[in-house]
Parts: structure tokens; C-alpha cells; sequence
């Protein structure tokens, strides 16, 4: 006996389906439209804090640290000790810098000691004409700005001679010109061994610049342990990136969720609305059903498979268009891929089911309330 009710009730749900074809593929497509539009901005979501992060290290250096009040230097030993003080995983870059002045063979130049290794990282945005040097060991050549460049009339390949009051000599190779829109477009960079040693100014430095991610407030972390250690000394965040990092963040992300949501109220609204239709058009034949001694559960059950059935095949063909459009949003903002994470795979299925059982709840109660009589008398 349950064997012909199942084998009664699938053979109704494939015939509803089957001769519906068309308000099946409207509620399929608002249902499919959701899932996409939830499973890229889920996406984004979920992967934004590691792109957002890494474009927004784009603006250089997000952390200042200066020595205290009336003294013009900080020593190595400290600069060390502050990067052992930055959140676990949160350092992207770092370096001491130390300047001075020095005589070169053709006129005075402003000296840029840094650590190469850090540089790229950094000042990202940096236009660099030749090569960028990409360790802290090179002392044998040098970057310098575009405006000295011009100024002294010397290329990538040149050669400059910085020169002692002692007569003591020493020759550099040019391997990139930088321009940066700042002070840096006029010094001469090299690495800061070279600078202190030649300065006389061993272990030296004028301050240190760090970048750090800031997607879960490291920077502010930051900021406390190296107040809280070194309390005379000169620390701040760089606000215009630091400070933006996390507001971005926020807004983005709520723009996301208010997006999604939307969307899924929209899409239960169509499902609503043509199941509805859907239901109004099968009266005759839940009257019928009811007459022949269907209950309200046998008929409920068998809206409820149809819709989860609908909705299971949007959901599965959803994921798959919702990572198109997130590898779309991904380029044409990060310029790179979006990662779907575990909750993503969670939350479109979730929320699709509750859409559309939600969308189902006032057509199921209209069905489930038809009179047989009067129904199949026409009335």
C-alpha cells in the first residue's frame, strides 16, 4: 500500500511538473538567479579580507615609528625588537631608514639608506625605469630619483662617485631610476649598511616604516604593544591606509550582504508568486485528490518535493554561475581569482532551501484549504 503511494505521488509530481513546464522554469530561474547572486557575494565575502588587504598594501607602509622627543635617531637593536612585536602572520614588510649627506664627483646629494630586501613591498607604487634591487647584501649598486637623475644627467648604467673629506672614493652603478610623486625623487638609495658605515653612523637609523595587514585591526594591536614597551617613542599608524583598511572593509561587505539579501527576498517573491499561479491552476485536481481521501499531509508532502526538487537543481546550477560571477567581480576589482570557501557551500544551499520553502508557505495553505465540493462543482 505505501509502495503505490509513493509510486502515486512521484507520478503526480512528475506529471505537475512535466505539463508546467514554464512557471517551473520561472520559479527555476528566480530560484537559480538567487543562489548565483548569494554564492558570488558570498564569495567575495569570505575571500575579501585577503585580497582587500593585499590591494590596499598597494599605498605602501601603514605604521610609523620615530625616535622620542629632542633625539634625531633609533638604534637597530630596537627596530628589531618592534618587528618581533607585530601580530602572528600580520608583517608583510618593514624597514629601518637613515639619511645624510654626502659629496658625489658632481655635486651634494641626499643620502636614502634602506633595507632592498623591503623596498618592493614597501613602496608598491614606485615607477621604476631599470631594475629594482631586491637584496640587503648589494652594495655595489644604487637606485636613485628621477628629479636627481635628470639633475646630475645620469641613467640606469651610470656610474656615481660618492667622495670623504678624507679623499676616500667609492663608485656606485645606477640600476634603477625611481619616481614616486615625492621627497624620494631626489635622494640617492642605497642599501643602510652602506649609509651608516659611510655617515659614521653604525646601527643608526632616522626611523623605521612597517606595513602590516590590517583586515581583523592588527595595526591598533601593534600600536598598544609598541606604545606599551617603548612609551617615549614616536608611534603612529599611517591613517590614510591603516585607518581606511578596516572601513573599507566594513562597507564593502555590508554592500554585499544588503545585495544578497535583496536579491533572495526578490527571488521569494517570484517564487511566491508563481507557485501561487501554480496552485490556483491545480485546484480542480487537489480538490479531486481530497475527494478520493488525500489528506492535507499526503498534499503538503508532495508541494513541498516539488519545490525542493526545483530548488536543488538551481541551487547546483547557481553555485556554478555564482563562481563565474565571482571570478568576474574578483577580476574587474582585485584583478584576482575568488577563492569559494567552505561557508559559501553552506550558506547558498541554506538559503535557498529557506527562500523557497518560505515562498511555498501561503500557496501550501491555499492548497491545502480548497473545499472538494465546491471545487468540483465549479464554484
Amino acid at each position: 500500500m505505501a509502495a503505490n503511494n509513493t509510486s502515486m505521488t512521484l507520478l503526480l509530481i512528475t506529471r505537475s511538473l512535466r505539463l508546467r513546464i514554464q512557471r517551473v522554469l520561472v520559479v527555476f530561474a528566480a530560484l537559480m538567479v538567487g543562489a548565483a547572486i548569494v554564492t558570488a557575494m558570498a564569495g567575495v565575502y569570505f575571500d575579501i579580507n585577503e585580497k582587500m588587504s593585499h590591494e590596499l598594501r598597494n599605498y605602501g607602509a601603514n605604521f610609523f615609528v620615530g625616535p622620542e622627543e629632542g633625539k634625531s635617531y633609533l638604534d637597530d637593536d630596537g627596530y628589531k625588537k618592534m618587528m618581533s612585536l607585530a601580530p602572528q602572520g600580520s608583517l608583510v614588510a618593514s624597514s629601518p631608514y637613515l639619511y645624510g649627506m654626502a659629496q658625489s664627483d658632481l655635486e651634494n646629494v641626499v643620502l636614502m639608506g634602506i633595507d632592498f630586501s623591503q623596498l618592493r613591498k614597501l613602496v608598491p607604487y614606485w615607477q621604476v625605469k631599470g631594475k629594482w634591487i631586491g637584496v640587503s647584501f648589494d652594495e655595489r649598486n644604487v637606485m636613485i630619483g628621477s628629479k636627481l637623475a635628470e639633475k646630475l644627467e645620469l641613467s640606469v648604467g651610470s656610474t656615481i662617485n660618492l667622495i670623504k673629506k678624507n679623499g676616500e672614493t667609492r663608485s656606485f652603478t645606477i640600476k634603477g631610476i625611481i619616481e614616486s610623486g615625492s621627497n624620494e625623487d631626489n635622494y640617492l638609495i642605497l642599501n643602510l649598511p652602506v649609509v651608516q658605515n659611510w655617515l659614521n653612523k653604525e646601527s643608526k637609523i632616522n626611523y623605521a616604516m612597517f606595513s602590516l595587514a590590517n583586515d581583523q585591526g592588527q595595526v591598533s594591536e601593534f600600536q598598544k604593544k609598541v606604545s606599551k614597551v617603548y612609551p617615549a617613542l614616536n608611534v603612529r599608524p599611517i591613517r590614510k591606509v591603516s585607518a581606511s583598511e578596516g572601513r573599507v572593509l566594513d562597507k564593502i561587505k555590508l554592500l554585499l550582504g544588503v545585495v544578497s539579501l535583496v536579491i533572495l527576498i526578490l527571488s521569494t517573491l517570484c517564487v511566491n508568486t508563481t507557485l501561487t499561479a501554480m496552485i490556483s491552476e491545480r485546484r480542480r485536481e487537489f480538490a479531486l485528490q481530497k475527494s478520493l481521501g488525500a489528506s492535507n499531509k499526503a498534499i503538503t508532502g508532495q508541494i513541498i518535493i516539488e519545490t525542493v526538487l526545483i530548488t536543488i537543481v538551481a541551487i547546483i546550477v547557481g553555485l556554478g554561475v555564482g563562481y563565474v560571477l565571482a571570478q568576474i567581480l574578483g577580476q574587474t576589482v582585485f584583478n584576482a581569482s575568488i577563492d569559494l570557501r567552505l561557508p559559501v557551500f553552506l550558506i547558498t544551499p541554506i538559503s535557498s532551501i529557506i527562500a523557497a520553502v518560505v515562498a511555498a508557505i501561503l500557496p501550501t495553505v491555499r492548497a491545502i484549504n480548497v473545499n472538494p465540493a465546491k471545487v468540483l462543482k465549479g464554484e
